[in-house]
């Protein structure tokens, strides 16, 4: 059989679109029919249980007689307050991050000697294979910086000498070297990335043996290698608040899936990379700021209640912003009352926000975390509990810090790497059986059709 060659100029493509697209359509109520829980979720928003874990919980309701009862919200890790650890590390006047990691590995606190000794290893596995940054990063660069991510995770497969066992030990291995050298890819990528599509000088530095994660990563970020101690606990915190949020979350999830059919570990937690990657997910803050810059652009005094309040309602009204009618950084799946993430940073970035010259803007993200909830419910005719998320500042606090926008969410994932590499060894060591839900097929039984019948 021969076939013609589409021609370039020609409307070929978009007949074939327009069939394709009527091909992914489904009736409106064909959900509602089948009781099908969209996202896996009850009508509620409460997640379906799909596992049990003893890694991560968020807490931000509990169910009383069928009823949803809002409650201050709270983010444990293998059972410990995530409050009370960035506590018990900013007492001390000391970084916290990597004792993190360790909690959500190993199931518990450190001593001082198994820190010290944790740390070191996690020095020694920073440095990236031979020619890696060349042969992988330089000679292929690429506008996103988490798809980059992606790609360096899943070539690290290829300098393992045994990249797909599944012993309790190798996975530790594998788990323990991905932490390490995801925010080098990450830093050195976005590096390559400005010095390719912007002419940017290119500056590689390495990874540093006596510091830290957070150190190492604004060091490697920027050209000039400096950064304050205050910075760099402060960016150490906001990886500790996204270090892990239970099993259900998307990423998280995807790692689980994939995790549950036996493939090998770079395969895992680089699809939870691609699934944060998602606007939906890890670019939340990102549309905060971008909320927050059209706020700033299009009222004369951000410290005016009423015109802060009458801006917030062209957004519901889908007149202002991208248009979508959302107000971002406000409420949550899970929490209700409050986040404890939000709360966190909000109390520790005030007053950098105040020394960098952010004291109005950070006034304007508390503007909006006190305006929206009842201009929300009046809009909506609703009683809902709301409060701000994590995203409402974080944001705010990465500009503080220097960091550019193209490497929010990327940040996100070097913190959340923790929590999927934990995910990834309890679903592989405790569940033992493939993920697989079902789908309802609604398709009718069709004939075959000879070519030369067809219409």
């Amino acid at each position: 059989m021969t076939y013609n060659k589409p021609n370039p100029e020609s409307g070929d493509f978009n007949l074939l679109f327009n069939s394709a697209k009527e091909a992914y359509t489904l009736p409106s109520t064909a959900f509602d029919s089948y009781k099908i829980k969209r996202g896996l979720r009850d009508k509620d928003g409460t997640g379906v249980t799909a596992g049990v874990t003893r890694i991560g919980n968020a807490h931000g309701y509990v169910i009383s007689e069928g009823e949803k009862t809002p409650v201050d919200g709270k983010l444990e890790y293998r059972g410990y307050d995530m409050t009370q650890l960035i506590e018990g590390f900013v007492a001390e006047d000391r970084y916290g991050f990597e004792e993190c990691i360790y909690l959500l590995l190993f199931g518990k606190l450190p001593t001082k000697y198994e820190l010290d000794n944790f740390c070191q290893i996690l020095s020694s596995r920073r440095h990236l294979p031979h020619r890696f940054t060349q042969d992988v990063l330089v000679n292929v660069p690429s506008t996103s910086i988490m798809n980059k991510m992606a790609i360096g995770v899943l070539s690290l497969y290829s300098y393992d000498e045994n990249p797909d066992g599944t012993s309790f030990e190798n996975m530790l291995r594998q788990c323990v070297d991905i932490i390490a050298k995801l925010p080098i890819i990450a830093a050195q990528s976005y590096a390559i990335y400005r010095s390719a599509y912007f002419g940017k000088s290119l500056n590689l530095h390495m990874a540093h043996d006596d510091i830290g994660t957070a150190q190492n990563f604004l060091r490697i970020l920027r050209s000039n290698k400096q950064f304050t101690e205050e910075e760099a606990k402060l960016l150490d915190l906001c990886m500790v608040i996204q270090a892990e949020h239970g099993g259900g979350n998307n990423s998280t999830f995807s790692c689980r899936v994939l995790s549950s059919s036996g493939t090998d570990t770079y395969s895992a937690i680089s699809a939870a990379i691609g699934s944060l990657k998602g606007p939906l997910h890890g670019g939340a803050n990102i549309k905060v700021q971008e909320m927050f810059d059209c706020i700033k652009a299009n009222i004369k005094d951000t410290k005016d209640d009423e015109e802060v309040t009458a801006f917030l309602t062209k957004i519901l009204n889908k007149e202002a912003g991208d248009g979508k009618g959302l107000i971002y950084g406000m409420g949550h799946a899970v929490y209700t009352k409050s986040d404890p993430r939000a709360l966190v940073l909000k109390k520790y970035a005030q007053k950098l926000a105040i020394d960098k010259g952010y004291g109005d803007d950070f006034q304007l993200l508390e503007s909006i975390e006190r305006i929206t909830p009842g201009l929300f419910n009046s809009f909506k005719g609703t009683d809902r509990v709301i409060c701000a998320n994590v995203d409402l500042y974080s944001g705010l606090v990465y500009r503080m810090l220097g960091i550019p926008t193209e490497m929010y969410t990327p940040l996100f994932a070097i913190s959340r790497v923790a929590g999927w590499c934990a995910h990834r060894i309890e679903e592989f060591e405790t569940s033992k059986k493939i993920i697989r839900p079902g789908y309802k097929a609604i398709m009718h039984p069709t004939d075959y059709v000879p070519l030369s019948e067809r219409n």
